[in-house]
């Protein structure tokens, strides 16, 4: 391929970037065996929400979310996370495309840090009225109450 085009090649898909920037995120509904699921409460934001984070540059999101489980959740072990979801939404002038997993079997030591304040079980039937409002959309979602939105 002749320089030109390479470089012409570089720049578009760069413009391409800065118009239509995307961020990659990952959640996880988190099941224990009595059928609730695990939701957190951030120190930085209002409500209950999934555990989960970014993806790093080249990570594979079922890696992040299962980093991020670790890093928020104590979770030492899971039997198996699986796809449950891929979400957009506008933020700003960003996009963020989340991937939401399905996690179960999750052993879990969970310690409060300077990031998550509380670890709340909750029936997905029944979600606590300070659950945030994206979070109880895929609770609807995953309990077969609403079919599953493209949107987050």
């Amino acid at each position: 391929m002749p320089f030109l085009h390479r470089t012409s090649l570089a720049l578009s898909l760069a413009a391409r970037a800065l118009r239509t920037p995307i961020c990659l995120g990952t959640n996880a509904i988190v099941e224990d065996s009595d059928g609730k699921v695990l939701l957190v409460r951030h120190r930085y934001m209002p409500g209950l929400c999934f555990p989960g984070g970014g993806v790093t540059a080249g990570e594979p999101p079922e890696m992040a979310v299962a980093r991020e489980l670790r890093e928020e959740l104590g979770m030492v072990s899971a039997e198996e996370l699986e796809l449950f979801g891929l979400y957009t939404r506008k933020v700003g002038w960003t996009t963020n495309a989340i991937a939401l997993y399905r996690v179960r079997g999750a052993d879990i030591d969970f310690k409060p840090s300077l990031e998550i304040s509380e670890l709340v079980r909750v029936d997905p039937r029944n979600p606590p009225r300070d659950t945030s409002p994206a979070t109880a959309r895929r609770l609807a979602e995953y309990i077969g109450a609403t079919a599953i939105s493209p949107y987050w």
